[in-house]
Protein backbone atom coordinates (compact mmCIF):
# COMPACT_ATOMS: atom_id res chain seq x y z
CA UNK A 1 0.00 0.00 0.00
CA UNK A 2 1.54 3.23 -1.14
CA UNK A 3 2.52 5.26 1.93
CA UNK A 4 0.37 8.12 1.23
CA UNK A 5 -2.67 6.03 1.47
CA UNK A 6 -1.28 4.51 4.23
CA UNK A 7 -1.11 7.74 6.12
CA UNK A 8 -4.64 8.61 4.90
CA UNK A 9 -6.16 5.86 6.10
CA UNK A 10 -3.70 6.08 9.38
CA UNK A 11 -5.09 9.72 10.09
CA UNK A 12 -8.73 7.70 10.54
CA UNK A 13 -7.67 5.53 13.09
CA UNK A 14 -9.05 6.56 16.72
CA UNK A 15 -7.68 3.83 18.90
CA UNK A 16 -7.11 4.71 22.39
CA UNK A 17 -3.20 4.04 22.38
CA UNK A 18 -3.12 6.16 19.40
CA UNK A 19 -5.38 9.09 20.70
CA UNK A 20 -3.44 9.15 23.90
CA UNK A 21 -0.40 9.92 21.88
CA UNK A 22 -1.88 12.85 19.40
CA UNK A 23 -2.27 12.24 15.92
CA UNK A 24 0.35 14.00 13.84
CA UNK A 25 -0.23 17.91 12.99
CA UNK A 26 2.11 17.08 9.48
CA UNK A 27 0.76 14.37 7.15
CA UNK A 28 3.40 11.95 6.18
CA UNK A 29 4.13 12.24 2.48
CA UNK A 30 6.37 10.26 0.17
CA UNK A 31 8.98 13.45 0.83
CA UNK A 32 8.79 13.53 4.76
CA UNK A 33 10.80 10.90 7.01
CA UNK A 34 8.24 10.40 10.13
CA UNK A 35 9.64 8.91 13.21
CA UNK A 36 8.43 7.83 16.18
CA UNK A 37 10.58 8.18 19.62
CA UNK A 38 10.17 6.59 22.06
CA UNK A 39 10.93 9.75 24.86
CA UNK A 40 9.96 13.29 24.25
CA UNK A 41 12.58 16.08 23.76
CA UNK A 42 14.28 17.00 27.09
CA UNK A 43 15.89 20.19 26.08
CA UNK A 44 17.72 21.91 23.32
CA UNK A 45 19.73 23.99 25.09
CA UNK A 46 23.37 22.99 23.35
CA UNK A 47 24.76 22.21 26.89
CA UNK A 48 21.95 19.76 27.35
CA UNK A 49 21.83 17.42 24.31
CA UNK A 50 21.17 14.27 24.64
CA UNK A 51 22.80 10.75 23.20
CA UNK A 52 20.65 7.92 22.66
CA UNK A 53 17.31 7.48 22.09
CA UNK A 54 17.22 11.64 21.98
CA UNK A 55 19.84 11.90 19.86
CA UNK A 56 17.32 12.15 16.92
CA UNK A 57 16.02 15.05 18.10
CA UNK A 58 19.17 17.29 17.51
CA UNK A 59 21.19 15.76 14.58
CA UNK A 60 18.67 17.15 11.75
CA UNK A 61 20.09 20.81 12.50
CA UNK A 62 23.18 20.10 14.20
CA UNK A 63 26.47 19.07 12.25
CA UNK A 64 28.84 17.56 14.31
CA UNK A 65 32.58 18.01 14.00
CA UNK A 66 32.92 14.56 12.97
CA UNK A 67 31.05 11.48 11.69
CA UNK A 68 30.79 8.07 12.80
CA UNK A 69 29.90 5.64 10.05
CA UNK A 70 27.68 2.49 11.11
CA UNK A 71 30.54 0.34 10.90
CA UNK A 72 32.41 2.15 13.45
CA UNK A 73 34.56 4.31 10.91
CA UNK A 74 34.98 8.08 11.34
CA UNK A 75 34.90 10.64 8.58
CA UNK A 76 35.20 14.30 8.59
CA UNK A 77 32.21 16.82 8.43
CA UNK A 78 32.30 20.44 10.00
CA UNK A 79 36.40 18.82 10.55
CA UNK A 80 37.85 17.79 7.42
CA UNK A 81 40.92 16.88 9.03
CA UNK A 82 41.89 15.64 12.46
CA UNK A 83 45.69 14.98 14.09
CA UNK A 84 47.31 14.67 17.35
CA UNK A 85 50.60 15.45 18.08
CA UNK A 86 53.44 12.94 19.22
CA UNK A 87 52.32 12.60 22.70
CA UNK A 88 48.23 13.11 22.24
CA UNK A 89 48.24 16.03 24.57
CA UNK A 90 46.82 18.33 21.90
CA UNK A 91 44.17 17.47 18.88
CA UNK A 92 44.24 19.72 16.10
CA UNK A 93 41.50 20.29 13.60
CA UNK A 94 41.01 21.57 10.26
CA UNK A 95 37.70 23.14 9.83
CA UNK A 96 35.67 23.23 6.57
CA UNK A 97 35.30 26.65 5.53
CA UNK A 98 32.55 28.71 3.51
CA UNK A 99 29.92 27.22 5.94
CA UNK A 100 27.07 29.50 7.61
CA UNK A 101 24.75 28.97 10.29
CA UNK A 102 21.12 29.18 9.24
CA UNK A 103 21.00 32.59 11.39
CA UNK A 104 24.16 34.01 9.49
CA UNK A 105 26.69 33.67 11.50
CA UNK A 106 30.13 32.44 10.32
CA UNK A 107 31.09 28.84 11.17
CA UNK A 108 34.74 28.94 12.33
CA UNK A 109 37.32 28.57 14.89
CA UNK A 110 35.34 31.11 17.21
CA UNK A 111 32.25 28.78 17.26
CA UNK A 112 34.07 25.61 17.42
CA UNK A 113 35.20 27.68 20.54
CA UNK A 114 32.35 28.96 21.78
CA UNK A 115 30.54 25.13 21.48
CA UNK A 116 32.88 23.49 23.65
CA UNK A 117 33.41 26.22 26.16
CA UNK A 118 29.57 26.15 26.90
CA UNK A 119 29.12 22.54 26.78
CA UNK A 120 32.58 22.06 29.14
CA UNK A 121 31.01 24.58 31.93
CA UNK A 122 27.11 23.53 31.35
CA UNK A 123 25.31 21.63 33.71
CA UNK A 124 24.40 18.93 30.88
CA UNK A 125 25.27 14.99 31.96
CA UNK A 126 27.65 14.72 28.42
CA UNK A 127 30.00 17.79 29.71
CA UNK A 128 32.28 15.12 30.59
CA UNK A 129 33.09 14.45 26.55
CA UNK A 130 35.12 17.58 27.55
CA UNK A 131 36.59 17.06 30.80
CA UNK A 132 39.79 16.78 29.21
CA UNK A 133 39.85 19.73 27.15
CA UNK A 134 41.92 22.50 29.31
CA UNK A 135 42.25 25.25 26.46
CA UNK A 136 40.23 25.20 22.54
CA UNK A 137 43.43 27.37 20.89
CA UNK A 138 42.17 28.96 18.03
CA UNK A 139 44.87 29.48 15.04
CA UNK A 140 42.81 30.65 12.67
CA UNK A 141 39.70 30.94 11.19
CA UNK A 142 40.24 27.43 9.67
CA UNK A 143 41.91 25.55 12.60
CA UNK A 144 41.86 25.10 15.95
CA UNK A 145 43.90 23.32 18.59
CA UNK A 146 42.58 21.66 21.75
CA UNK A 147 45.30 21.10 24.63
CA UNK A 148 44.36 18.19 27.29
CA UNK A 149 45.31 17.95 30.57
CA UNK A 150 45.68 14.17 29.94
CA UNK A 151 45.06 11.63 27.29
CA UNK A 152 41.02 11.48 26.54
CA UNK A 153 40.89 8.05 23.94
CA UNK A 154 37.26 8.45 23.35
CA UNK A 155 37.80 12.36 22.61
CA UNK A 156 37.36 11.11 19.01
CA UNK A 157 34.32 9.00 18.88
CA UNK A 158 32.81 11.91 21.27
CA UNK A 159 33.33 14.57 18.37
CA UNK A 160 30.85 12.55 16.35
CA UNK A 161 28.09 13.13 18.86
CA UNK A 162 27.62 15.72 21.96
CA UNK A 163 30.78 16.70 21.98
CA UNK A 164 31.52 17.67 18.36
CA UNK A 165 27.71 19.38 18.06
CA UNK A 166 28.13 22.53 16.71
CA UNK A 167 25.20 25.17 17.21
CA UNK A 168 25.20 28.93 16.78
CA UNK A 169 26.69 30.72 19.56
CA UNK A 170 23.79 33.19 19.42
CA UNK A 171 21.64 30.60 20.34
CA UNK A 172 23.30 30.25 23.43
CA UNK A 173 21.30 33.18 25.51
CA UNK A 174 17.85 33.57 25.42
CA UNK A 175 15.43 30.54 25.65
CA UNK A 176 18.17 27.93 24.51
CA UNK A 177 15.97 24.94 25.61
CA UNK A 178 13.02 25.88 22.82
CA UNK A 179 14.76 26.28 19.78
CA UNK A 180 17.71 25.00 18.13
CA UNK A 181 19.96 26.76 15.33
CA UNK A 182 22.72 24.50 13.47
CA UNK A 183 24.56 24.19 9.89
CA UNK A 184 22.93 21.11 9.50
CA UNK A 185 20.93 19.58 6.63
CA UNK A 186 17.19 20.66 8.12
CA UNK A 187 16.04 23.66 9.80
CA UNK A 188 13.68 23.35 13.34
CA UNK A 189 10.14 24.67 12.06
CA UNK A 190 9.03 26.09 15.37
CA UNK A 191 5.96 27.78 13.80
CA UNK A 192 4.55 24.01 12.91
CA UNK A 193 6.29 22.00 15.89
CA UNK A 194 4.16 21.13 18.82
CA UNK A 195 6.35 20.74 21.82
CA UNK A 196 5.86 17.24 23.26
CA UNK A 197 3.83 16.45 20.83
CA UNK A 198 5.35 16.91 17.10
CA UNK A 199 8.97 18.05 16.43
CA UNK A 200 9.11 19.09 12.27
CA UNK A 201 12.49 20.07 10.93
CA UNK A 202 12.14 21.28 6.87
CA UNK A 203 15.18 21.07 4.23
CA UNK A 204 18.14 23.46 4.80
CA UNK A 205 17.78 24.90 1.20
CA UNK A 206 22.00 26.04 1.77
CA UNK A 207 23.29 22.69 3.14
CA UNK A 208 26.59 21.60 1.81
CA UNK A 209 25.95 18.03 1.38
CA UNK A 210 22.05 17.77 0.82
CA UNK A 211 22.33 14.45 -1.40
CA UNK A 212 23.42 12.87 1.62
CA UNK A 213 19.62 13.07 3.15
CA UNK A 214 17.36 11.83 0.91
CA UNK A 215 13.76 13.37 2.46
CA UNK A 216 12.48 16.95 2.56
CA UNK A 217 11.36 17.25 5.87
CA UNK A 218 11.66 15.23 9.07
CA UNK A 219 8.92 14.78 12.03
CA UNK A 220 9.19 13.12 15.22
CA UNK A 221 6.67 12.35 17.06
CA UNK A 222 6.80 11.01 20.81
CA UNK A 223 5.05 7.83 21.41
CA UNK A 224 6.28 5.86 24.64
CA UNK A 225 3.87 3.45 24.36
CA UNK A 226 5.02 0.04 22.28
CA UNK A 227 1.22 -0.76 21.30
CA UNK A 228 0.77 2.85 19.69
CA UNK A 229 4.41 3.21 17.98
CA UNK A 230 3.25 -0.31 16.14
CA UNK A 231 0.14 0.84 15.11
CA UNK A 232 1.49 4.17 13.99
CA UNK A 233 4.00 2.24 11.48
CA UNK A 234 1.71 -0.45 10.43
CA UNK A 235 -0.89 2.35 9.51
CA UNK A 236 1.45 4.62 8.07
CA UNK A 237 1.28 7.45 10.38
CA UNK A 238 4.88 7.14 11.08
CA UNK A 239 7.81 5.32 9.06
CA UNK A 240 10.25 3.66 11.83
CA UNK A 241 9.92 3.29 16.04
CA UNK A 242 11.39 1.07 18.17
CA UNK A 243 9.80 -2.32 18.56
CA UNK A 244 10.29 -5.09 21.27
CA UNK A 245 10.34 -8.67 20.78
CA UNK A 246 6.69 -9.44 21.52
CA UNK A 247 6.09 -7.23 18.41
CA UNK A 248 8.35 -8.94 15.76
CA UNK A 249 5.34 -11.75 15.06
CA UNK A 250 2.94 -8.75 14.11
CA UNK A 251 5.05 -6.67 12.22
CA UNK A 252 6.71 -9.48 9.96
CA UNK A 253 2.93 -10.30 9.34
CA UNK A 254 2.50 -6.64 8.78
CA UNK A 255 4.73 -6.19 6.37
CA UNK A 256 7.26 -4.15 8.34
CA UNK A 257 11.06 -4.90 8.09
CA UNK A 258 12.32 -5.81 11.26
CA UNK A 259 16.07 -4.10 12.16
CA UNK A 260 18.36 -5.84 15.22
CA UNK A 261 21.47 -4.31 16.88
CA UNK A 262 23.82 -5.44 19.38
CA UNK A 263 23.87 -2.90 21.55
CA UNK A 264 23.28 -3.16 25.32
CA UNK A 265 23.47 -5.79 27.78
CA UNK A 266 21.06 -6.92 30.28
CA UNK A 267 22.33 -7.67 34.39
CA UNK A 268 23.48 -7.56 37.56
CA UNK A 269 25.62 -4.63 38.43
CA UNK A 270 27.56 -5.30 41.61
CA UNK A 271 28.37 -1.53 42.53
CA UNK A 272 29.28 -2.52 46.09
CA UNK A 273 32.81 -4.61 44.72
CA UNK A 274 34.42 -3.18 47.82
CA UNK A 275 31.84 -4.23 50.36
CA UNK A 276 31.11 -0.95 51.95
CA UNK A 277 27.27 -1.60 52.65
CA UNK A 278 27.54 -5.74 51.99
CA UNK A 279 31.09 -7.30 53.64
CA UNK A 280 30.44 -9.70 51.46
CA UNK A 281 30.39 -8.39 47.75
CA UNK A 282 34.22 -7.23 48.39
CA UNK A 283 35.05 -11.14 48.13
CA UNK A 284 35.54 -12.09 44.30
CA UNK A 285 33.98 -15.70 45.27
CA UNK A 286 30.38 -14.02 46.12
CA UNK A 287 30.51 -12.13 43.03
CA UNK A 288 31.39 -15.43 41.06
CA UNK A 289 28.69 -17.19 43.08
CA UNK A 290 26.19 -14.47 42.01
CA UNK A 291 27.40 -14.92 38.12
CA UNK A 292 26.58 -18.82 38.51
CA UNK A 293 23.37 -18.32 40.53
CA UNK A 294 20.94 -16.94 36.84
CA UNK A 295 19.67 -19.55 35.07
CA UNK A 296 20.40 -16.93 32.14
CA UNK A 297 19.73 -19.03 28.94
CA UNK A 298 16.03 -19.86 30.27
CA UNK A 299 15.75 -16.34 30.73
CA UNK A 300 16.52 -15.40 27.41
CA UNK A 301 14.40 -17.83 25.68
CA UNK A 302 11.18 -16.87 27.62
CA UNK A 303 11.39 -12.76 28.74
CA UNK A 304 13.20 -12.33 25.86
CA UNK A 305 11.62 -14.66 23.56
CA UNK A 306 15.71 -15.62 22.24
CA UNK A 307 16.20 -11.87 20.96
CA UNK A 308 19.58 -11.37 22.04
CA UNK A 309 23.16 -13.34 23.36
CA UNK A 310 24.28 -14.30 25.97
CA UNK A 311 27.91 -13.40 27.71
CA UNK A 312 29.58 -12.73 30.68
CA UNK A 313 31.16 -9.73 29.67
CA UNK A 314 29.64 -5.66 28.93
CA UNK A 315 31.35 -5.40 25.55
CA UNK A 316 30.08 -6.45 21.83
CA UNK A 317 31.29 -8.13 19.48
CA UNK A 318 32.30 -4.52 17.15
CA UNK A 319 34.28 -3.64 20.56
CA UNK A 320 38.18 -3.33 20.75
CA UNK A 321 37.66 -5.09 24.26
CA UNK A 322 35.69 -7.92 22.75
CA UNK A 323 37.25 -11.42 23.68
CA UNK A 324 34.91 -14.49 22.60
CA UNK A 325 35.92 -16.85 24.60
CA UNK A 326 34.56 -14.25 27.64
CA UNK A 327 31.07 -14.91 26.60
CA UNK A 328 31.29 -18.46 28.43
CA UNK A 329 33.16 -17.61 31.12
CA UNK A 330 30.23 -18.29 34.11
CA UNK A 331 27.92 -21.59 33.99
CA UNK A 332 24.58 -22.05 35.72
CA UNK A 333 25.78 -23.45 38.52
CA UNK A 334 23.46 -22.95 41.78
CA UNK A 335 25.54 -25.92 43.57
CA UNK A 336 28.73 -24.65 42.51
CA UNK A 337 27.48 -21.29 43.71
CA UNK A 338 26.28 -22.29 47.31
CA UNK A 339 30.40 -24.28 47.36
CA UNK A 340 31.75 -20.84 46.65
CA UNK A 341 29.81 -18.69 49.19
CA UNK A 342 30.85 -20.97 51.89
CA UNK A 343 34.23 -21.28 50.97
CA UNK A 344 34.18 -17.45 51.09
CA UNK A 345 32.64 -17.82 54.93
CA UNK A 346 29.21 -17.47 54.20
CA UNK A 347 27.74 -20.75 54.43
CA UNK A 348 24.07 -19.57 55.65
CA UNK A 349 24.51 -16.86 52.69
CA UNK A 350 23.38 -13.17 53.75
CA UNK A 351 21.00 -10.31 52.68
CA UNK A 352 20.99 -7.70 50.60
CA UNK A 353 18.66 -4.36 49.51
CA UNK A 354 17.63 -3.99 45.92
CA UNK A 355 15.82 -1.24 44.37
CA UNK A 356 12.36 -2.47 43.16
CA UNK A 357 12.36 -0.66 39.39
CA UNK A 358 9.00 -0.64 37.80
CA UNK A 359 10.39 -0.92 34.43
CA UNK A 360 12.66 -4.48 35.75
CA UNK A 361 9.57 -5.39 37.73
CA UNK A 362 9.37 -9.01 35.56
CA UNK A 363 12.59 -9.39 36.33
CA UNK A 364 12.33 -9.10 40.34
CA UNK A 365 11.00 -12.71 40.73
CA UNK A 366 13.46 -14.25 38.56
CA UNK A 367 16.25 -11.86 40.97
CA UNK A 368 14.55 -13.18 44.27
CA UNK A 369 14.47 -16.96 43.58
CA UNK A 370 17.40 -17.46 41.93
CA UNK A 371 19.95 -15.18 44.20
CA UNK A 372 17.62 -17.26 47.51
CA UNK A 373 18.61 -20.44 45.83
CA UNK A 374 21.97 -19.94 46.85
CA UNK A 375 21.51 -18.09 50.26
CA UNK A 376 21.14 -14.77 48.96
CA UNK A 377 18.13 -13.28 50.10
CA UNK A 378 16.55 -10.05 48.16
CA UNK A 379 14.84 -6.99 50.39
CA UNK A 380 13.07 -5.27 47.83
CA UNK A 381 12.68 -0.60 48.28
CA UNK A 382 10.43 0.41 45.47
CA UNK A 383 11.59 3.21 43.72
CA UNK A 384 9.56 6.20 41.91
CA UNK A 385 9.96 5.48 37.93
CA UNK A 386 10.73 9.49 37.46
CA UNK A 387 13.86 8.96 40.30
CA UNK A 388 15.31 5.82 39.28
CA UNK A 389 18.72 7.38 37.74
CA UNK A 390 19.18 9.20 40.78
CA UNK A 391 18.62 6.59 42.64
CA UNK A 392 20.36 4.16 41.23
CA UNK A 393 23.70 6.59 41.04
CA UNK A 394 22.92 7.57 44.79
CA UNK A 395 25.32 4.94 47.17
CA UNK A 396 22.04 3.24 48.24
CA UNK A 397 22.25 -0.22 46.50
CA UNK A 398 24.89 -3.25 46.38
CA UNK A 399 23.20 -4.52 43.57
CA UNK A 400 21.04 -3.73 40.86
CA UNK A 401 19.45 -4.43 37.40
CA UNK A 402 19.80 -2.16 34.60
CA UNK A 403 19.96 -2.10 30.80
CA UNK A 404 23.11 -0.55 29.35
CA UNK A 405 24.53 0.77 26.50
CA UNK A 406 27.66 0.92 24.97
CA UNK A 407 29.49 4.11 23.28
CA UNK A 408 33.04 3.14 22.87
CA UNK A 409 35.78 0.90 24.47
CA UNK A 410 37.22 2.92 26.79
CA UNK A 411 33.60 4.76 27.59
CA UNK A 412 32.57 1.90 29.18
CA UNK A 413 35.80 1.92 31.52
CA UNK A 414 35.19 5.82 32.18
CA UNK A 415 31.19 4.85 33.04
CA UNK A 416 31.91 2.00 35.41
CA UNK A 417 35.53 1.81 36.69
CA UNK A 418 37.04 4.93 37.58
CA UNK A 419 36.38 6.01 41.20
CA UNK A 420 34.34 9.03 40.24
CA UNK A 421 32.80 7.64 37.10
CA UNK A 422 29.08 8.30 36.34
CA UNK A 423 27.76 4.26 37.15
CA UNK A 424 30.40 4.02 40.06
CA UNK A 425 28.17 4.88 42.93
CA UNK A 426 29.88 3.68 45.90
CA UNK A 427 33.19 4.38 44.29
CA UNK A 428 34.59 1.00 44.02
CA UNK A 429 38.21 0.81 43.19
CA UNK A 430 41.07 -2.02 42.63
CA UNK A 431 44.41 -1.21 42.72
CA UNK A 432 45.56 -3.49 40.52
CA UNK A 433 42.49 -2.32 37.83
CA UNK A 434 43.18 0.88 38.64
CA UNK A 435 47.06 0.54 37.66
CA UNK A 436 46.02 -1.36 34.68
CA UNK A 437 43.50 1.53 33.58
CA UNK A 438 46.48 4.64 34.32
CA UNK A 439 49.12 2.65 31.90
CA UNK A 440 46.29 1.90 29.23
CA UNK A 441 45.03 5.44 28.98
CA UNK A 442 48.55 6.57 27.85
CA UNK A 443 48.86 4.49 25.29
CA UNK A 444 48.53 4.03 21.56
CA UNK A 445 47.08 2.20 18.32
CA UNK A 446 47.44 -1.83 18.79
CA UNK A 447 49.15 -1.55 22.19
CA UNK A 448 45.97 0.29 23.79
CA UNK A 449 43.86 -2.25 22.20
CA UNK A 450 45.20 -5.12 23.71
CA UNK A 451 45.23 -3.30 26.78
CA UNK A 452 41.84 -2.75 26.49
CA UNK A 453 41.43 -6.44 26.38
CA UNK A 454 43.40 -7.16 29.54
CA UNK A 455 41.15 -4.53 31.29
CA UNK A 456 38.01 -6.52 30.07
CA UNK A 457 39.71 -9.89 31.31
CA UNK A 458 40.28 -8.72 34.31
CA UNK A 459 36.83 -7.31 35.29
CA UNK A 460 35.16 -10.45 33.94
CA UNK A 461 37.19 -12.86 35.72
CA UNK A 462 37.07 -10.29 39.11
CA UNK A 463 33.25 -10.36 38.81
CA UNK A 464 32.91 -6.59 38.73
CA UNK A 465 29.30 -7.15 36.80
CA UNK A 466 27.04 -10.10 36.60
CA UNK A 467 25.85 -9.90 32.71
CA UNK A 468 22.61 -12.11 31.57
CA UNK A 469 22.88 -11.13 27.92
CA UNK A 470 22.86 -8.44 25.59
CA UNK A 471 19.67 -8.00 24.00
CA UNK A 472 18.64 -7.70 20.81
CA UNK A 473 17.44 -3.51 19.94
CA UNK A 474 14.52 -4.05 17.46
CA UNK A 475 13.37 -1.25 14.97
CA UNK A 476 11.13 -1.17 13.22
CA UNK A 477 10.72 0.39 9.63
CA UNK A 478 7.85 0.75 6.85
CA UNK A 479 8.71 -1.03 3.74
CA UNK A 480 9.21 2.45 1.56
CA UNK A 481 12.04 3.30 4.49
CA UNK A 482 15.41 1.33 5.19
CA UNK A 483 17.85 2.18 7.85
CA UNK A 484 21.52 1.09 8.67
CA UNK A 485 21.71 0.44 12.43
CA UNK A 486 24.60 1.00 14.84
CA UNK A 487 26.14 -0.71 18.17
CA UNK A 488 26.38 2.31 19.76
CA UNK A 489 22.93 3.81 19.61
CA UNK A 490 19.40 2.72 20.48
CA UNK A 491 18.36 4.15 17.30
CA UNK A 492 19.81 4.88 14.08
CA UNK A 493 21.30 8.10 13.52
CA UNK A 494 19.37 10.68 11.01
CA UNK A 495 21.71 10.33 8.24
CA UNK A 496 21.24 6.26 8.32
CA UNK A 497 17.84 6.25 6.84
CA UNK A 498 17.19 6.11 3.24
CA UNK A 499 14.02 5.70 0.49
CA UNK A 500 14.02 1.81 -0.13
CA UNK A 501 15.12 0.84 -3.36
Amino acid sequence: MPKLLRATIGAAITSFALMSTALAQVANDEDTLALAALLDNSSFDRAQLMIANQMQFWQPVLDTLLVMQPDGTIVPSLATGWAYNEDNSILTLKLREGIAFTDGAPFDGEAVKANLDYLKNGAGQNSFMMEFVSEVEIVSPSEVRLHLSEPDPTLIDNLTVVGGAMASPASFTGDTAATLIGTGPYVYDTATSVLGRQYVYTRNADYWDAAAFPFERITITPMNDQVARLNAIKSGQVDAGLGEARTVADAEANGLKVHKSDVNWLGVTIADRNGKLVPALADVRVRQAINMAFDTESILKFVELGFGRLSDQIFPTGSEAYIPELDEVYAYDPEGAKALLAEAGYPEGFAVVMPELAAYSNFNPILEQQLGAIGIKVKWEKIAPNATIPELRSGKYPLFILNFGYQGSWAEYRKFTFAESAWNPLGAVDPAFSEMLADVQYRTGDDQVEGYRELNRYMVENAFFAPWYRRDTIYLTNAETDVSMRATNAVPHIRDYRKAE
